[in-house]
């Protein structure tokens, strides 16, 4: 006599944020580095902010990780990029991390982000987000990382859409354009700008009209 064959097991079904963006989960992304090859430059300062969903399906900001970085061995920084963001090397309080621990320190809240909304990937935005994109994949290359969460050549660049909704490329004049505040103090701040950036991402993406998820 056959046994009798077991119940296929469930596959969990999609949230409205996975639906939404068809499966990813998308997280802001700022680098702040020592110049702007990938290849050859140091990445110093890494924030994300995961994207949230309310249960009206509305996207905000969530809660921002950071990480000051230790210029990694053989990596070169150019000093008008110091001058640019104000990074002291130095500074006793920038408590700067390894790459690979300040990676982990960044990725690991996106993939618990990922796991609540039940995405299959995260997926990066940013202003002009292949720079930081590219920053991202080669400093994970290079510290050997294993558990990138980012999808590794699709992004979500805010110039693009802050361009199509705004007519602005520019970070602060599009964040402005967007009817929140800019601070040109603190821009250059990894912190600041993903957080300005997620605003503004936010904005735009609740602005556009959707079909009613299934």
């Amino acid at each position: 006599m056959n046994e009798p064959a077991e119940a296929p097991v469930p596959r969990p079904s999609f949230t409205p944020m996975a639906q939404r963006f068809r499966g990813f989960l998308p997280v802001v992304v700022d680098v702040e580095t020592g110049g702007f090859d990938c290849t050859r430059h140091a990445l110093l300062e890494i924030a994300a902010v995961p994207v949230e969903m309310d249960e009206n399906g509305l996207l905000y900001p969530g809660q921002t990780a950071s990480a000051h970085v230790i210029p990694a061995d053989g990596t070169e920084i150019d000093p008008k990029s110091l001058e640019v963001t104000g990074i002291v090397l130095d500074h006793p309080f920038r408590l700067a991390k390894p790459e690979r621990e300040a990676l982990e320190h960044v990725f690991a809240p996106v993939r618990a982000a990922m796991k609540k909304y039940n995405c299959q990937r995260a997926i990066l935005v940013g202003h002009n987000a292949h720079f930081d994109l590219n920053f991202v994949n080669a400093t994970v290359n290079r510290s050997g990382h294993k558990r990138n969460p980012f999808h590794p050549f699709s992004v979500f660049d805010t110039v693009t859409l802050a361009g199509v909704a705004y007519g602005q490329t520019v970070l602060a004049r599009a964040v402005q354009a967007a009817g929140f505040p800019w601070d040109a103090s603190e821009a250059h701040s990894a912190v600041y700008d993903t957080e300005q950036t997620a605003r503004l991402f936010c904005k735009i993406v609740n602005a556009w009209p959707t079909s009613p998820l299934a």
